[in-house]
């Protein structure tokens, strides 16, 4: 048993080492990568998470029944049984805004080069095939209608860039937004039929598991192109791979998977896919933005009994009841 004063808080995951130093400046901290003896799980009131470090459900929880606040390093939170912590009056927090832009950024990126065929066109020069013949032309984004699958704050932040480039937009999402002067269509078969580009921002869990199927792909067509910078739950993975064998679709660039860090060898060996390692905010500043933030959760908390940044599912109260 510790005899810091300071708060005790388990860290999940690994950070980087000024985001570690920020914690252990503030609080008493263990981590789990260490084992969890049973007297220190009964001290623990903080968890600091990362949503790449796999699932964090209620039989964690149960082993921490101290734990009042759940920090998660990323905007999505799907690897957070939100449900399970709400019953028990945790409360999660995220860090929405700080990587809209980055990972806005990197969808438009990703976007070009699965359009122009990019790194198909640098493997050319790489292995020296220049001097046999040029590279063949590539598809463009000229005269695409893209739709955008999720119009939150990334969605917009996607949306905005893509103005710039002269290209009719639309979106599918929960509701038609006010003020917002884009062709709505009421789900994400109808966007997928009427654009030819579909960029995938939806939050993952189980409400949007799956909900790029095969349907989805079959209506988007022969032209079209994926792009996915939210969860690899968002896309039938299978049905994906067989449309881009079949010619359904064009071709996908995706930034993540549905067993990361795991990626199908089908999806390997295709040549119409542009595949990163799930690198959408992943900058110097933006991560380190998102590691303030979390921490900042975490002090805002134990200092003031308020966080900054909590997720809808787990409303906290006026003042911290432990």
């Amino acid at each position: 048993m510790t005899d810091d004063p300071r708060p005790s808080v388990l860290c999940t995951a690994p950070f980087a080492p000024e985001i570690m130093a920020r914690l252990e400046a503030a609080f008493a901290v263990q981590r789990l990568a260490d084992g969890l003896p049973p007297d220190i799980a009964t001290t623990i009131r903080g968890l600091a998470t990362n949503t790449l470090h796999g699932r964090l459900g209620a039989d964690l929880m149960d082993r921490l029944p101290a734990l009042e606040v759940i920090a998660n390093f990323g905007v999505g939170y799907d690897n957070i049984d939100v449900t399970a912590a709400a019953e028990r009056g945790i409360i999660v927090t995220n860090t929405p805004g700080v990587l809209d832009e980055e990972v806005a950024d990197l969808a438009l990126a990703l976007l070009l080069a699965t359009v122009r065929r990019l790194p198909q066109a640098e493997r050319h020069l790489r292995e020296g095939k220049w001097p046999q013949g040029a590279f063949p032309l590539s598809p463009t984004l000229r005269g695409r209608r893209v739709g955008i699958l999720g119009l939150g704050a990334i969605g917009k932040a996607i949306a905005r860039r893509l103005a710039g480039f002269d290209v009719d937009l639309a979106y599918h999402g929960r509701h038609r937004q006010p003020g917002v002067d884009l062709a709505y269509y009421p789900t994400a078969e109808a966007l997928a039929a009427a654009v030819d580009v579909l960029v995938v921002v939806v939050p993952g869990g189980a409400a949007t598991a799956g909900l790029v199927d095969g349907a989805v792909l079959s209506a988007l067509g022969p032209q079209g192109i994926l792009v996915n910078v939210a969860r690899g739950s968002v896309v039938d993975e299978p049905a994906l791979v067989a449309a881009l064998q079949s010619g359904t679709i064009l071709a996908a660039g995706l930034d993540v998977f549905a067993h990361e860090p795991e990626v199908p060898p089908a999806l390997l060996a295709l040549d119409n896919v542009v595949l990163l390692p799930h690198v959408g905010s992943a900058s110097v500043a933006t991560r380190t933005a998102m590691g303030n933030l979390m921490v900042d959760n975490l002090v805002s908390w134990f200092d003031v009994g308020h966080a900054l940044t909590p997720v809808a599912e787990t409303p906290q109260p006026s003042v911290r009841i432990r």
